[in-house]
């Protein structure tokens, strides 16, 4: 069964434009447990929206995940983890998180009730909502 995320960057440490770049990426640095444990839910074909956090605040593509949870390479510490995402396309239209705020569609999503978590579950009707709205270039 396929499942739906959210997950952030900040653009300025790693941007939409350098994951279509580099077109599958391991999705490290994640250092919040509840952050972890969603990683390691994470299953092989599971989707995610991509979230450019802090400066833009809005999503704008989408990453299919194509290699499951293992150690991060950027920790010693082997209780962190990361997965591989590679780019499934962007958005045309970016959705912006005053946008989200404002569209009572929305109110339940996790990025607006746990808003500093990096990497956060979304029901599959949230999901296909904003990349309808965003109009999301599939690319597969």
């Amino acid at each position: 069964m396929q499942h739906y995320w959210l997950i952030k960057s900040e653009p300025s440490s790693f941007s939409w434009e350098e994951q279509v770049k580099n077109n599958i990426e391991p999705w490290t640095g994640v250092r919040n447990y509840q952050a972890r444990n969603n990683l390691s839910s994470m299953k092989k074909g599971d989707l995610a929206l991509f979230y450019h956090s802090v400066t833009e605040k809005s999503i704008v593509g989408v990453v299919e995940v194509v290699r499951e949870a293992y150690p991060d390479p950027t920790s010693d510490d082997e209780r962190w983890v990361c997965v591989d995402v590679q780019a499934r396309g962007a958005f045309n239209e970016p959705i912006s998180l005053a946008q989200i705020k404002a569209d009572e569609c929305l109110s339940e999503l996790a990025l607006l009730k746990q808003s500093r978590l990096s990497v956060a579950p979304v029901a599959k009707k949230d999901f296909d909502y904003l990349t309808k709205l965003g109009k999301w270039q599939k690319k597969f």
